[in-house]
């Protein structure tokens, strides 16, 4: 199957990195700063810190793509109901209840912080060049969860096409283009 492919070949090339405390601690970093889309908020009110139509466009835009990104995130999950990646089990591997991240009781496809990364990115970015740093952001905490095996690269892939083709929804629903 490719899906399975895809992973079996992502994974193997996360392999070296797992080792790594840099790329760990990175990994945490990012997936813990994407939870429960805390950057997300954070960048909003930073962008509506003035009163007027920057601050309402921000508010609404966090709000659609929080709402319409966790809604298909959780009804995703129930349909597909696909198993997490099992920990590596080989010596010297770091347990994953030793890592200081929230480790997700849900089924792996979609992935969450992905999708609502993509969407929350797509839909609050009012410029090309904050669009593209967004989605680099996006991007790196895509990995991060594949680093910490929290999600199959299918998964990831998944929510960021999914997340996407939201957040681009979202940007019709709160009437905004880019500069």
């Amino acid at each position: 199957m490719i899906t399975e492919d895809l992973d079996q070949a992502v994974d193997a090339a996360f392999e070296p990195l797992r080792g790594s405390g840099a790329a760990t601690a990175t990994a945490v970093l990012l997936s813990n700063v994407s939870d429960y889309g805390f950057v997300w908020f954070v960048l909003a009110v930073v962008k509506g810190r003035r009163s007027g139509p920057a601050r309402r466009r921000a508010r609404r835009a966090l709000l659609v793509a929080g709402v319409l990104s966790m809604t298909s995130n959780a009804l995703l999950k129930r349909i597909v109901n696909r198993q997490r990646p099992e920990p590596d089990a080989s010596p010297g591997a770091v347990e994953p209840a030793a890592l200081p991240v929230r480790r997700p009781t849900s089924s792996s496809f979609p992935s969450g912080h992905t999708l609502a990364s993509f969407c929350t990115a797509t839909t609050l970015a009012t410029s090309r060049a904050e669009l593209a740093c967004y989605l680099a952001f996006s991007t790196a905490v895509a990995a991060s969860r594949v680093h910490l095996r929290a999600h199959h690269a299918s998964d990831v892939v998944g929510g960021a096409v999914i997340g996407t083709v939201l957040g681009s929804a979202c940007r019709l629903a709160v009437g905004a283009g880019l500069e």
